[in-house]
């Protein structure tokens, strides 16, 4: 299938790249167990392709490998303070642990440590003790390191994909079939934006509800209206939905801590003569606001629109009925019987 030979080539380009004096056609062929005429083939598609590869006659055969100079070839050199950069950025790349994408940033930040000297290191190594980045939540992703590789290479070549997705509130999984757009990664999630055939729309796709992805070898074009920041612009965080403008007041308590940030790119805030801040938003879709705004408890109330304020009412007077009494559910009896 597609999707086996574009992880074939890209495991062919790694072992090369591992190699110190190249590799011979015979070497591929014992390395990913398929025949001579298949390593050929993948060898002229990845020259096809642009990749810097030549053979080389050698004693009993031929030898593949980069152009030497391939690995060098960049626009301009880095300065000191651009390599230290690069360094401290790693703390950044925790939340890829797991996928290629830390594999490959973790060998980049090896080769700029090498090009240091000990003095710098020694340098970078207090400057990184002083700054620590965290990110949670974040999700393991090393579970979906496949898919992971699948996509990283079908996007760049605009491959259509099929994979069962089981949505947030969906009984079960549905069958999709995919032109994928992007990766986007969000508060240590991982999404994939595309166009989705069975929606007949752009759809977000949370990466680790894919299961059972194939490549059907089918191309497909980017519209040249579609833009990234245009089309996640109006949400609070990721899903979509009607634009609604949304009110919200925050207690004087914390009225500090929540002008401090930048909650939405529509925010306008306003500091009211009792020391509260009423916060403007226009979102699409009102259920993550919502779900903000109850994390927020009595510091936070909806001011506009009314439907979201019955909302809001309605769920925090089923909270009080989850503490007062067991539900009928089971992993209510569970819970309320440990608390006894």
């Amino acid at each position: 299938m597609r999707g086996d030979q574009l992880a074939r080539q890209w495991r062919i380009l790694r072992h090369i790249e591992a190699s110190r004096y190249g590799l011979s056609v015979i070497d591929l062929v014992e390395m990913e167990n398929v025949t001579r005429r298949t390593i050929y083939r993948d060898l002229q598609a990845l020259q096809e392709a642009g990749f810097p590869l030549y053979s080389e006659s050698v004693e009993g055969g031929s030898r593949w490998a980069f152009i030497d100079t391939y690995r060098f070839q960049v626009p301009e050199p880095f300065t000191l303070t651009e390599l230290m950069a690069l360094h401290l950025y790693s703390d950044f790349t925790k939340a890829f642990k797991g996928t290629f994408f830390y594999d490959s940033l973790e060998s980049l930040f090896k080769k700029v440590r090498a090009t240091l000297t000990p003095a710098t290191v020694a340098f970078l190594e207090r400057a990184q003790a002083s700054f620590a980045v965290g990110i949670r939540p974040y999700k393991d992703y090393g579970a979906y390191r496949e898919i992971m590789n699948q996509l990283g290479q079908v996007i760049p070549n605009r491959q259509r994909v099929e994979f069962a997705y089981h949505s947030l509130k969906g009984k079960s999984q549905t069958l999709r079939k995919v032109d994928p757009y992007r990766l986007w990664f969000l508060d240590g999630s991982i999404y994939l934006i595309g166009y989705c055939h069975l929606r007949k729309e752009v759809r977000t796709f949370v990466l680790d509800r894919i299961n059972m992805l194939q490549v059907t070898g089918e191309a497909f074009s980017i519209p040249q209206d579609f833009d990234l920041d245009a089309y996640t612009c109006n949400s609070f965080k990721v899903m979509k939905g009607e634009l609604t403008k949304v009110v919200i007041r925050i207690s004087p308590q914390w009225a500090r801590w929540a002008g401090e940030k930048i909650w939405h790119e529509s925010q306008q805030a306003t500091k009211l003569a009792d020391g509260s801040l009423e916060l403007c938003f226009k979102v699409a879709g009102t259920e993550e606001i919502k779900q903000w705004v109850l994390s927020l408890g009595p510091q936070a109330v909806v001011v506009e629109p009314e439907d979201l304020k019955n909302e809001l009412m309605q769920d925090l007077q089923k909270v009080l009925e989850n503490y007062a009494q067991p539900s009928d559910g089971p992993w209510y009896e569970r819970l309320h019987r440990r608390m006894r």
